[in-house]
């Protein structure tokens, strides 16, 4: 299951090829022609040698003594030439699969993070981790089945010749090899560390890249080429020293290895076999034989040597990327979490209490009753929490104590998934993908036919001009939907919710990106949209609140108003106060200097008691003491 992946990089690789293991078994058996072609050819070249060398009769009688050697090479060259094919068409076969199952099961662990999980983290960063570790991976295995093991093969075979030809052979090439391998284990943890630090500075300036080219607009809109070239340049300075360092570290590795290879392989395996080969205690066949497996040895121990540094930046890559699964689900579905079924849309706020943070407070044991079919308007200065009233409905976060019950269901007691998907949403600021206007209309609802995506589109005044894109309704819309001007988003996103038909809808100020003909002709859709379900529509231009069966005014986590927009427009209320505020039609985002004296008096009064209840209004009641701090204004 996805959501047991393994945390740790050895066991994550081995979850995934275990179930090809046999194929891998074969893959490696076939890649082990490389250590019997660097091992066995100079044992054929040996045959050869010493049968020309001891032939003292007529060399034009001598080839049926080189048939033997010769066959033998033979066979090993067409072993070998089929050992490489097969095994390559083998990692064709599997190696694909097995990055496309670690690709995709990270991909769907990373979906079931929390919205609060994607809001600090930067996008490109976990796609950059999802596509790295797929490939390191497969570069890792590829290294260690058709080098590593292979070189491990090979310097055991060459160990038992040489012990057969000379046990001092054996002797030198055992020494040489372990004082290798020591050497590498000495740098390991250290290459190790440098891979790491790397890895995560690539990945954070990958991040910033991406951040940066998504709001190319705003770089265009205020001139900030300049500046993106050296903010980014930090981090690119950054990337560069500690790339450097870990490449240098590796140099210095290699750079020891080197000298220990020429010790110990040129100096005492060759300057051993002159010495043996003047004492007659070897023939000059073994000298070949001794000479060539020494160098193929050598080569082979140096190309796995050259390759240590890449196999310690591949395992780098792998463990950065896999931080994103071993960073838990912070917010899950219970274990007997069942489908929500809504059919009324009764939204129950039971004693419930939020905060973001230890320091956050939010919601302070609210309840909250909205009766099915209900329209209700939420109001409020930002940071009021209206939002935030919206997000626990859709549980992008849990509450902290209490219950949000729907048709008499906790929410907390059911899939994420099948609450959201009878849920319908229409952002301020929609955002779409870069497919095709029906893909993206569609989404809402993929068995929808085309009929009933155009007949949605037509309802919310979108169909005429995608009509007139260059290929209609198949027109690709850009990144982000950028091709789109910011009101034929919020259409294509009005649409979309039509299409979904869910029987509970949130606006989240749905009209503020259009024309005043285009919203009166959508406020007609919207209407007919509204009808039998639950809404609850986030507006700053409270003349859309008009309609609503009630309005919710929140400030600083509390409802401090309810009523009718009629009722509390006429009344000398805080709503009242924010409808006089209001330029153009729009709520003013930030408090002036009257709004800061007005709410200073709440406080005040708060303070003076202490019980919530007693002051802030229930949303069933009209608090008189509240409307009579009012109407002394």
């Amino acid at each position: 299951m996805v959501n047991n992946l393994p945390k740790t990089l050895l066991k994550f690789v081995l979850y995934f090829i275990k179930e090809h293991w046999v194929s891998i078994l074969f893959i490696q058996i076939f890649c082990f022609a490389w250590a019997i072609d660097h091992t066995l050819w100079p044992y054929v070249l040996m045959l050869v040698v010493d049968t020309v060398t001891n032939y003292a009769s007529d060399k034009s009688e001598a080839l049926h003594l080189l048939v033997k050697p010769l066959a033998l090479g033979a066979v090993l060259w067409i072993s070998v030439e089929i050992s490489y094919r097969v095994s390559g068409f083998l990692m064709a076969t599997i190696f694909p699969k097995i990055e496309a199952s670690i690709r995709m099961n990270m991909f769907n662990y990373v979906q079931k993070h929390s919205y609060n999980y994607f809001s600090n983290n930067f996008a490109g960063t976990i796609s950059n981790k999802i596509n790295d570790m797929p490939l390191a991976v497969g570069r890792i295995l590829q290294t260690i089945i058709t080098l590593f093991f292979p070189v491990v093969l090979a310097l055991m075979i060459s160990i038992a010749m040489f012990a057969y030809v000379q046990p001092m052979f054996a002797f030198i090439l055992i020494s040489w090899v372990v004082i290798h391998v020591c050497v590498c284990l000495l740098f390991a943890k250290k290459c190790d560390k440098y891979s790491d630090v790397h890895s995560e500075s690539r990945s954070v300036l990958s991040g910033k890249i991406v951040d940066s080219l998504t709001n190319h607009i705003n770089v265009r809109l205020f001139s900030r080429h300049s500046f993106e070239k050296e903010y980014l340049k930090k981090y690119q300075s950054d990337e560069i020293k500690k790339h450097k360092d870990s490449l240098i570290y590796v140099e210095k590795m290699k750079m020891l290895l080197g000298i220990i290879c020429f010790f110990g392989a040129f100096v005492g395996i060759n300057g051993f076999m002159i010495y043996s080969w003047m004492l007659d205690q070897i023939t000059a066949g073994e000298v070949v034989f001794i000479f060539n497996t020494s160098w193929n040895i050598t080569m082979m121990v140096w190309l796995a040597g050259l390759e240590i540094p890449a196999l310690f930046k591949e395992i780098g890559i792998c463990r950065q990327a896999l931080t994103i699964i071993q960073a838990p689900h912070d917010l899950k579905d219970h274990e007997l979490s069942q489908k929500m079924q809504i059919k009324k849309g009764e939204i129950i706020f039971d004693k419930v209490s939020f905060r973001y943070s230890k320091k956050n407070q939010l919601f302070n044991k609210k309840s909250v009753h909205i009766n099915a079919g209900e329209k209700v308007g939420l109001v409020g200065f930002s940071g009021s929490g209206k939002t935030s009233f919206v997000h626990l409905i859709l549980r992008y976060f849990d509450v902290n104590e209490g219950k949000i019950i729907i048709d008499g269901q906790d929410i907390a007691l059911a899939t994420q998934e099948s609450l959201r998907s009878q849920i319908a949403l229409i952002p301020q600021d929609p955002i779409l993908f870069h497919r095709s206007l029906m893909e993206n209309i569609r989404y809402s609802r993929l068995d929808a036919t085309d009929e009933e995506v155009i007949e949605a589109s037509k309802k919310a005044h979108c169909h005429d001009f995608i009509q007139k894109m260059p290929e209609g309704y198949y027109t690709l819309v850009g990144e982000r939907g950028i091709k789109l001007s910011g009101g034929q988003r919020q259409r294509i996103a009005i649409a979309r919710a039509i299409l979904k038909n869910a029987p509970i809808v949130i606006l989240d100020e749905a009209t503020s990106a259009l024309d005043s003909v285009t919203e009166r002709h959508i406020q007609e859709s919207l209407a007919e949209l509204m009808k039998g379900k639950t809404t609850l529509v986030i507006a700053h231009r409270l003349s859309t609140l008009a309609n609503m069966d009630r309005v919710l005014v929140f400030a600083e986590g509390k409802i401090v108003e309810e009523g009718t927009h009629q009722e509390l427009s006429q009344a000398n209320s805080f709503y009242a106060k924010m409808w006089d505020m209001q330029q153009g039609g729009f709520l003013p985002k930030d408090h002036n200097e009257e709004e800061e004296s007005y709410e200073e008096e709440f406080e005040e009064e708060t303070n003076s008691n202490p019980n919530e209840d007693t002051f802030w209004p229930d949303l069933f009641s009209v608090d008189e003491r509240r409307l009579q701090s009012s109407k002394k204004r």
